[in-house]
């Protein structure tokens, strides 16, 4: 009964998620999207997603990994926050580049693709001993929120939405103030 009610607060979730996003930029270059890669904030994310999981893989995983699920699938995760940023960029270059635009005479373009397959190499071994080592009834709806969270979070610090959306609050709010406010 339990993975039925999962399941179902799973979907409703991710509807919910789907229906209250906001609508994305349009991005013309990889340059563009390696401008919002190099911002302070998301260097930052990337750094300790990276050193965190380098921690997992070298320090925890010996230690724990083999009785803890959360240990391979943070790894997981985390790898799979990057993966998908950066296969966004690889798919922006591959669409400009087939319209007119040859995206791959960039250095960038090549460093995401590098990023792509890495972080993909490393996210397949630990789901694999994962799944390996537990049920899979359990890894999958615990890799599908984690993932999902770090995925969300990463992209929210590469583009900015909490800041836009608490500068538009801002903004709203003195907007109003100012209509009931005596000149």
């Amino acid at each position: 009964m339990f993975g039925v009610v999962g399941c179902i607060l799973c979907v409703v979730g991710s509807v919910g998620i789907v229906l209250h996003a906001p609508k994305e930029r349009e991005i013309n270059s990889v340059e563009e999207i390696w401008h919002f890669a190099t911002q302070p904030g998301f260097i930052v994310y990337s750094c300790v997603a990276v050193v965190g999981a380098l921690f997992l893989i070298f320090w925890a995983v010996k230690r724990s990994g083999h009785r803890k699920m959360l240990v391979y699938i943070a790894i997981c995760s985390l790898m799979g926050s990057l993966t998908v940023i950066s296969v966004k960029a690889v798919a922006i270059a591959l669409k400009l580049s087939f319209s007119e635009s040859n995206q791959f005479i960039y250095v960038q373009t090549w460093f995401f693709i590098f990023v792509v397959i890495i972080c993909c190499l490393v996210q397949l071994n630990y789901l694999n001993k994962a799944l390996d080592s537990f049920n899979t009834a359990v890894v999958s709806p615990v890799y599908y929120v984690m993932f999902t969270i770090l995925t969300i979070l990463a992209n929210m610090i590469m583009y900015k939405v909490i800041y836009l959306r608490v500068n538009l609050q801002i903004s709203l709010h003195d907007n109003i103030h100012s209509l009931f406010t005596p000149r």
